[in-house]
């Protein structure tokens, strides 16, 4: 039995935990406004708002709800358009004034003040997106606004009035400061009254289920799913009536903690997670730049990252980070763990080195010292919104001059059928100076150690020549006292 709150209504259902949330609130539900679009998480058109009780507070973040499966909403709180309406045939809460003649919130009617709908499909992705962006802790700025409408796509209008509109709905936050994000929207009318009593309502969920995710319903699961951002874009049908073990729901999966210089993180932390994590930003200062890079919004929300690596495609943007950290796995099935390194998971195309029945339960690397430099870089037809053609990481650890290498680790993808330790390299650099020779040979036995192909995101050739650019980038980044010029001819 599923459980969950949806909008302002309790649910129990009974149907199978593996379709997908747009189905059950479209047919099961008829909530008709949100839409059906692309079916595999890139347009938008079915953004809910996924609320979870969590350190005192709920938080709500935009998702997809195409990839959703229902079991992810177990414990939770599923906002969809018709839940932001101020006068939707909820019942309001004890004292709220009668709701106003119009339907409309200040969300919705910023987008109707700015002209920013036209045949309408959109609009309901857009306008929950803005309303996961009135109850997040981001900051009422334009540029974040116009950051949580980043997973939704318009084909009418151009999105010049939808970025009015956003700007207008960042207006509405400008007095908010440090009052508790759902809060203020609910004083403030962005949201219905009855928003305020769903952080209790949650709890006592939370109490009634006794802490316990919603596991299989059989004896030999054939699935385990985390965030399912990739397993329902290719195998939607398989999924809805597979027996599955629902990982996202896990809290004890989704920690980021250190132990002394060792940071871990939990199979199902999502790249949202990432993030938001104080320890990876203080260690990391460009990680947010580098996530912008991956997917969008509603996706990192809910993109594990052991998913991530167990879905081994070959330009996985968070396995090719993560190898430059040298990271280790944590791999269990319920009986005994073993550690393995994430170099060595993959044996070929979409082979692992994975036993019957282990998960991925943690992942863990070194911090990096006061002489550790790392870079991430990707290279995709789009910047944002996009696979990888080419991507690349690589960490450096110099001596404390800082002027020779100590240890280097160097990864690519998209060049060859896993995503790739460039090993030999790596191992050249190990005490070599830092200098535009160095560079050099080290591009040239990269070049050794890949075996790109063409296809629709470039030419053998094209790959070869932009890992190659892309390792210069690495060390312009990290070491601008290098002659950018003398790089360009290397």
């Amino acid at each position: 039995m599923t459980r969950f709150i949806l909008n302002n209504k309790d649910i129990h259902t009974s149907l199978p935990p593996g379709m997908v949330l747009l189905d059950f609130i479209r047919y099961h539900q008829q909530l008709s406004g949100t839409k059906i679009g692309c079916n595999e998480g890139d347009c938008g058109a079915c953004t809910v708002l996924i609320g979870e009780w969590t350190d005192g507070a709920v938080r709500y973040r935009s998702a997809t709800s195409c990839l959703t499966p229902l079991g992810n909403a177990y414990g939770k709180h599923i906002v969809t358009i018709e839940g932001i309406n101020m006068a939707a045939g909820e019942p309001p809460l004890k004292g709220d004034p009668p709701a106003e003649s119009s339907p409309l919130n200040p969300i919705q009617q910023a987008m109707c003040d700015e002209s920013a709908t036209q045949c309408g499909f959109c609009t309901p992705g857009f306008t929950v997106s803005l309303a996961g962006f009135c109850v997040s802790d981001a900051a009422p700025t334009v540029p974040n606004a116009i950051a949580a409408i980043d997973g939704n796509i318009c084909r009418c209008t151009g999105y010049k009035s939808i970025g009015r509109a956003a700007a207008r709905v960042a207006e509405l936050l400008q007095n908010r400061q440090e009052k508790d994000p759902v809060a203020f929207a609910v004083e403030n009318k962005l949201l219905p009254g009855w928003f305020a009593g769903i952080g209790k309502r949650l709890q006592q969920l939370q109490l009634l289920l006794n802490g316990h995710g919603l596991g299989s319903t059989g004896t030999m699961p054939t699935r385990i799913v985390g965030g399912g951002t990739d397993l329902y874009v290719q195998k939607h049908d398989e999924m809805h009536h597979a027996d599955i073990d629902f990982f996202f729901n896990r809290p004890w999966l989704k920690n980021i903690t250190q132990k002394d210089n060792r940071c871990s993180i939990g199979g199902s932390a999502t790249v949202t997670d990432l993030k938001e994590s104080a320890l990876l930003q203080q260690h990391f200062p460009q990680l947010a730049k580098h996530i912008e890079l991956v997917s969008s919004t509603p996706i990192r929300n809910i993109a594990t990252i052991a998913g991530n690596f167990i879905n081994a495609s070959p330009i996985g943007d968070f396995t090719i980070f993560f190898l430059a950290l040298d990271a280790m796995l944590v791999l269990n099935d319920d009986v005994t763990t073993r550690e393995l390194p994430l170099r060595r998971l993959y044996k070929g195309y979409k082979t692992l080195d994975i036993k019957p029945g282990e998960y991925i339960e943690s992942i863990w690397f070194t911090l990096p010292g006061p002489h550790n430099r790392f870079n991430f870089e990707k290279v995709s037809k789009r910047t944002h919104l996009d696979i990888a053609s080419v991507n690349t990481a690589l960490q450096i650890i110099t001596d404390d001059a800082g002027a020779l290498i100590r240890e280097a680790h160097l990864s690519a993808g998209g060049v060859g059928p896993i995503p790739k330790y460039l090993e030999k390299t790596a191992a050249f650099l190990q005490g070599q100076p830092l200098n535009e020779k160095t560079i050099r040979q080290a591009i040239a036995l990269a070049q050794t150690e890949i075996a790109p192909i063409s296809d629709a995101r470039g030419s053998e050739a094209y790959k070869r020549l932009l890992l190659g650019q892309l390792i210069k980038a690495h060390f312009i980044t990290l070491f601008p006292q290098l002659e950018a010029t003398a790089l360009v001819t290397c």
